[in-house]
């Protein structure tokens, strides 16, 4: 457990510059039993005799000017510190989340625009479906996270930041596919369950009573994208991250309905938001 304060620490300093407890009493607008007391208390946490006596006054023991030392630099982090919170300026770990397609296909710019202009931020970037993602904003694990529709916001605030066109992908084999039961028998490729891609093409299987013969969980949309282009079977990804997988060339796309190709992502965020999630919320504007 901590023994020092930085109150202690301002008594402590104040006697040291006034020379003594009577000086610093009236300067800190404090009695004088006070002040004696306070160095006391301080002196017994520490077990240490910070101050000897010389003649009248007060001069600072080894340990005394040793932990003036220390003193002298936690006030100066301390002023630092205020003058940081008072100026704006983003600063510090700055904990945010994304679906693995938004941050292959949408954040790269946006992230090296928010480090050019705030390099006093540490930008922490972790990856998850909709789901878990919205679990770690709800917890105070991350600050802020892109995820996808749909989803159910709760307590947490949000707004929309990205329109995506979502498209089906199947092998370079397989006939054009008109409607869900052109899917009948056939394997689904996607991220585990929490995924929003993943409920919207479930529940479009569901609308015409169908299900996935089976269905293959992966952790990327490399290793997802790759496997339908082996023939393995079919998943829903937006047509942006296509763009930017070498192995989409070797996939056949397929239209989806209205219903099911239109998605949009929205950042969530809980509570008043931080000066560095203020300042991204900017340069999505």
């Amino acid at each position: 457990m901590r023994s020092i304060d930085l109150e202690s620490l301002e008594i402590f300093r104040a006697v040291v510059q006034e020379g003594g407890v009577i000086r610093a009493a009236s300067k800190l607008n404090r009695v004088q039993s006070n002040v004696t007391t306070r160095i006391k208390q301080l002196e017994q946490r520490l077990g240490r005799a910070l101050f000897r006596r010389q003649g009248r006054g007060l001069v600072l023991s080894p340990e005394g000017e040793l932990l003036l030392s220390y003193a002298q630099r936690l006030f100066r982090l301390a002023d630092e510190a205020e003058s940081e919170l008072k100026s704006g300026r983003a600063m510090g770990v700055f904990r945010i989340g994304s679906l693995e397609s938004t941050a292959g296909s949408r954040l790269a710019p946006i992230l090296s625009r928010f480090h050019r202009q705030h390099p006093g931020v540490v930008v922490e970037l972790v990856t998850g479906t909709t789901g878990a993602l919205v679990q770690r904003v709800g917890n105070f694990e991350i600050e802020a996270a892109f995820v996808s529709e749909p989803f159910t916001p709760g307590a947490l605030a949000s707004r929309k930041v990205f329109e995506e066109e979502l498209v089906l992908i199947t092998g370079e084999d397989v006939r054009p596919v008109r409607r869900a039961s052109d899917l009948a028998g056939m394997t689904l490729i996607a991220f585990a369950n929490g995924c929003s891609y993943r409920k919207r093409v479930e529940e479009w299987l569901g609308a015409s009573a169908l299900m996935p013969a089976r269905t293959l969980e992966f952790a990327s949309y490399q290793a997802m994208i790759a496997c339908v282009a082996a023939g393995t079977g079919y998943a829903i990804v937006p047509r942006s991250l296509l763009a930017t997988v070498h192995s989409a060339k070797d996939v056949r796309q397929h239209e989806l309905p209205a219903r099911v190709r239109r998605n949009r992502t929205h950042l969530v965020w809980q509570g008043t938001p931080s000066t560095s999630l203020v300042r991204l919320q900017e340069l999505l504007d």
